[in-house]
Formats: C-alpha cells, sequence, structure tokens
C-alpha cells in the first residue's frame, strides 16, 4: 500500500526552505529544477526570474549581504549552473553565505551523455565551501541542514555552497518517518567566546601603543555598537574597507579615511578585525606599515594570520571580542599620541569636506563633456539619509569610494567583479523597497548584466539605475595611452544612448549631457523607478585608481607608491 504521507524530494526543498524562513529565490527557470520550482512558488515563496543565472547568483549576494540570511539561488543544468561560476567566485572571496540549488541529469543517465551533463561539482569545488551530488533521497533534509549551516558560517567561514539534485531524486518520495523536525529547525549560529587570557594580553599590546589604528572588515559586521566602544575606548583612530562602510558613524573622531596612507604607515599598532590583509592593505607588508606590531581578530584563519601574525591573535566571534577588549581596556588605556591622532582627524576632516564641497566645481573634460564627479555632486542634493548606494565598474568605481555618501555600500569588492551593480540593485530594492536605492554604473560594466533592467521592471524593484558614460573601458584606455605608446585597442564603445534602451524595456529613461540637468533628473527619476539616466561623462577626468597604477599591475603590490616600496625593502 502507498503512504499518501509521503513527499516528494521537490516537496520537501519548498518546505524546508520555508521552515527557514526563505521568502524569495533567485534563478532561471529550467527542466532540471522545474519540480522544485514549481513548489516554492506552490508555497508562496517569491520567485526573482531573472535573464541569465550569474545574476541571480549576485543577486542572492546583495539579498544575503544586506538581510544576514543565506541568499538561494535555482539553477538548472549544465550552462545554467556554469553561467553561475564567476558569481559565486564573488561570493566565495566575500564570505557571503549563498545556497545555490542546481539540477543535473537522472541517475540512470549518469556518463551516458545526457542532456546538460557535465561535472558541476569538480567545476564547483574550488569556488565553493562545499559542493555535492545528493543522490539519496532519504538523507535530503539532513544534507540540506548541513548546507545551509555550512553557509551560514556554522563551523566554517561562511560562503556559497553548492548542492545539485538529480532530476530523479527530486520526484522521489520519502516517507514522513524520515523527514525530522530537528532538519526543518535552525540552530543558533555559534558564537566563539575570546579567550580571557588573549584579553588580557590584547589590553596589554593596547596599552603600549600611542599610535593605535584599528581596521575592519567583512567580519566585523554586526558588530558596530562594540567597535564604537573600543574606539571610544581607546581613541584610536579608524579606517573602514568597502565591506565595513557604515558600521563607525562618518562622524566618529576616530575616522580617518581621507588619510588612509598615512595612518597605515605611521601607526605602531595595527588592530585588524575580521579582514584579511590582501592587496587592499598592502598585504601588511613591511614596506606599507613600517612601524606597526599588529593584533588580530576574527573567526576564521584567513583573518586571524594570513601575511602577517599578530602579536596576539584573538580567534573569537568579533563582536565578543571587542566587547570584552573595549571593558577591559578602560583600566589600562594606551597613552596617545594624541597630537598624531588631532593631526589626522583634522586633515581627514579638512580633506573629505574640500572634496565633497568641490564635486559640483569639477571641470568638463577636454572633450567637452561632464566630470563624473557632477553625478555625485547632484545626488548628495536628493539622497535621504538611508539610502543605498552600489558602485560598479573601473574607472568610475575609483570617484563612487570618495563621492557616493551613502553608509549602506556595495560594490565590485576584492575580487573585482564588475557587472554586480545592476543585480545588486534590484535585490537592494526588493529587500527594502521603502528605501531609494541607486547603482552608479561604468557603461563597461553595465553591458554585463543589462537585461537585468527587464528583471527590475517585472519585479518592481524601485532602483535608479545611472550609467556613466564615456564610452570606454577607461582605465585600462588610460592605461594604454600613458604605458603602451598610445596604442588604445580594445578599450572603446560606442556614444550608446542607453537611456533609450531603458525606455524599451518599460522603465523611465532619460540621457542627461547638461550638468544643471542632473539633479532634477535624479528627482524625477527617483519619483518614476525603476528608472535609468544615460549620463555622458568625459574620458579625460584621471582617477585616483588610474593615477596611482592599478590599471597596470604592478609586480609586488596593487599601488605604484607601494610597489616601489616594496622593491626597496627587497633590495
Amino acid at each position: 500500500m502507498v503512504d499518501s504521507n509521503r513527499r516528494s524530494v521537490a516537496e520537501l526543498v519548498a518546505e524546508f526552505l520555508l521552515a527557514r524562513g526563505v521568502d524569495r529565490v533567485f534563478g532561471l527557470q529550467g527542466g532540471h529544477i522545474q519540480p522544485i520550482w514549481d513548489h516554492v512558488a506552490r508555497r508562496g515563496i517569491r520567485i526573482v526570474d531573472v535573464r541569465d543565472e550569474g545574476a541571480a547568483v549576485h543577486m542572492a549576494h546583495a539579498h544575503a549581504v544586506l538581510t544576514g540570511e543565506v541568499g538561494i539561488v535555482l539553477a538548472t543544468a549544465g550552462p545554467g549552473v556554469t553561467n553561475c561560476v564567476t558569481a559565486i567566485a564573488n561570493a566565495m572571496m566575500e564570505r557571503v553565505p549563498l545556497l545555490v540549488i542546481g539540477g543535473c541529469a537522472p541517475v540512470p543517465q549518469d556518463d551516458l551523455g545526457p542532456l546538460q551533463g557535465i561535472d558541476h561539482v569538480s567545476v564547483m569545488r574550488p569556488i565553493t565551501r562545499s559542493a555535492r551530488t545528493l543522490r539519496v533521497a532519504d538523507n535530503i533534509l539532513r544534507d540540506l541542514d548541513k548546507a545551509f549551516g555550512t553557509a551560514a558560517g556554522d563551523g566554517n567561514p561562511p560562503g556559497p555552497v553548492y548542492l545539485e539534485i538529480p532530476t530523479d531524486v527530486v520526484r522521489t518520495t520519502v516517507s514522513p518517518a524520515l523527514a525530522l523536525d530537528e532538519w526543518f529547525t535552525a540552530k543558533p549560529q555559534r558564537r566563539i567566546p575570546p579567550d580571557p587570557a588573549d584579553v588580557r594580553r590584547a589590553v596589554e599590546v593596547i596599552a603600549q601603543a600611542r599610535r593605535p589604528l584599528v581596521i575592519t572588515g567583512r567580519g566585523a559586521q554586526g558588530a558596530s555598537v562594540a567597535l564604537v566602544q573600543l574606539l571610544d575606548a581607546t581613541g584610536a583612530v579608524y579606517l573602514d574597507t568597502q565591506e565595513s562602510r557604515g558600521l563607525v558613524p562618518r562622524t566618529h573622531a576616530s575616522v580617518v579615511g581621507a588619510m588612509r596612507g598615512r595612518a597605515m604607515q605611521e601607526a605602531d599598532l595595527i588592530v585588524v578585525v575580521g579582514r584579511k590583509l590582501d592587496y587592499q592593505l598592502g598585504y601588511g607588508s613591511p614596506a606599507v606599515v613600517p612601524n606597526a606590531r599588529f593584533l588580530r581578530i576574527g573567526d576564521t584563519a584567513e583573518e586571524l594570520r594570513e601575511n602577517r601574525r599578530g602579536e596576539v591573535e584573538l580567534f573569537a566571534h568579533p563582536e565578543a571580542a571587542l566587547r570584552a577588549i573595549a571593558a577591559a581596556v578602560t583600566a589600562k588605556p594606551p597613552q596617545l599620541d594624541s597630537e598624531w591622532t588631532a593631526a589626522l582627524r583634522a586633515e581627514h576632516v579638512r580633506r573629505s569636506t574640500k572634496y565633497s564641497d568641490g564635486l559640483a566645481q569639477s571641470p568638463a573634460g577636454k572633450d567637452g563633456h561632464m566630470h563624473p564627479n557632477r553625478i555625485f555632486a547632484a545626488l548628495k542634493a536628493v539622497l535621504q539619509p538611508d539610502a543605498i548606494g552600489i558602485a560598479d565598474g573601473g574607472d568610475i568605481l575609483s570617484f563612487a569610494r570618495m563621492g557616493l555618501e551613502t553608509d549602506t555600500y556595495l560594490d565590485a569588492g576584492a575580487f573585482g567583479c564588475l557587472g554586480v551593480g545592476v543585480p545588486f540593485g534590484v535585490a537592494a530594492a526588493l529587500c527594502h523597497p521603502q528605501r531609494q536605492v541607486v547603482v552608479v554604473n561604468g557603461d563597461g560594466a553595465f553591458g554585463i548584466n543589462a537585461m537585468e533592467i527587464d528583471t527590475a521592471k517585472r519585479h518592481g524593484a524601485k532602483v535608479v539605475f545611472v550609467i556613466a558614460n564615456n564610452a570606454a573601458w577607461n582605465i585600462e584606455r588610460i592605461d594604454q595611452e600613458m604605458n603602451y605608446g598610445g596604442r588604445v585597442v580594445g578599450t572603446t564603445l560606442a556614444w550608446s544612448d542607453y537611456a533609450q534602451m531603458a525606455r524599451a524595456f518599460g522603465l523611465h529613461g532619460e540621457r542627461v549631457t547638461d550638468p544643471a540637468r542632473l539633479q532634477g533628473a535624479f528627482e524625477d527619476a527617483f519619483a518614476n523607478a525603476p528608472a535609468l539616466l544615460d549620463v555622458v561623462v568625459t574620458q579625460h577626468a584621471l582617477s585616483s585608481d588610474s593615477g596611482k597604477g592599478l590599471g597596470w599591475v604592478p609586480d609586488y603590490q596593487a599601488l605604484t607608491a607601494w610597489d616601489e616600496a616594496e622593491r626597496a625593502r627587497r633590495t
């Protein structure tokens, strides 16, 4: 007799996601995953269907960052899965929790040359925390629970997990006796407490510092209050990185972002919280930070000891470690070089204010087109305090890091993954429909996922896309002009009218060539979002990244000045 209470694997997957609080998934439908797709839809979980699976991963990435949840992706077999590769690698670099559920051929067709048959798992293994094919229907809930925990960072760094389920397994039914409640129920996130002895050693190291500097990364997310407590208790100066922007208010007395190079060079102690010492921090090299000892805090090995070891290394949840140190350090605060900290802060305020005030006066280029800074000057006048800012591109990213003044901010990240802007913006607007969302794209980066403006329109994502249109992959074009005898090859684009493209998909679209029109154009765009502004800008504005050598990739360090210092250190 057939047990009428048996449920298919597809049903169990949908019920598991619902039980874990998933309210939307991102993906592109295909026959291999259709049973799961159908049951997800039947249970009221919103499916954000996209035009390319890579964009679905980017959307889930932004959703995870903005909500603290695990982002969910559904991708069909073969090219559906392989289209996800770059976006999954980006999430891996950014330690973003994702669960990507892929389809694959039925088990009886294994190795026969089936439709869209490829060894997805071998492709995914290097760029995920875990990659598996689930061939045993009876174990499906156990496997999903394990995957969810792995993605969320339970016992390992958070990051993407890839699971695929053969279509015949998806259709297989499972006895209710095997659907244990324990697999459906989420477990509390484990928080590693700091070792009291390590806290005492950290306080001793801080007490000896005269010029302490704190730098944070992704691992410090959720530790804002404790981080400010530490800064107040120690008087240290502070630098964020793009993945920790907004943790400390820009008005806080510790913030010295405009003095990044000098702060790193002159600090005698650097407290690194939840951050790898990667290329953006000069790998912690003595050539870049010649005077500093290190105190490192992280709950993953890669953020605790990579490249430079700390005199003290606290293997603990960053929030718990910061709170413990802040409480203990009040009894033994550092004897600060107050002139140094005051001078850094004053110069930071002077530089950042001068830069912000000067955005609207940035001169046009020799081609007569406006400077990209005019975009950010106009945005300052219309953005609300809780606006979400997203930047995507090569050259434009350099201008956006300083000019896009939003506390909630996403960009191409340490992987330099162009094409994230449009999908990030769609996901952000769906997560926070009451907040302004603006995406500033370079025209080259926009083209990678430009079709997703259709997704924004179909799903009602009230996002404003801005295209800084200079008809070039400009950071590379400038590199060719400056360093390759002026031979500009394969780095120019057409002066395409992207507003016309947007209108074709039913979005509000406007092309802007006069900076005097920008503020009004932004006001209209936010009132009629989703919207796209095609802003024609000059090719001849030299970004800080191109001026520092980022485009031509020096041998030892990412930036020319650091590379020269590294060469000198090695001779």
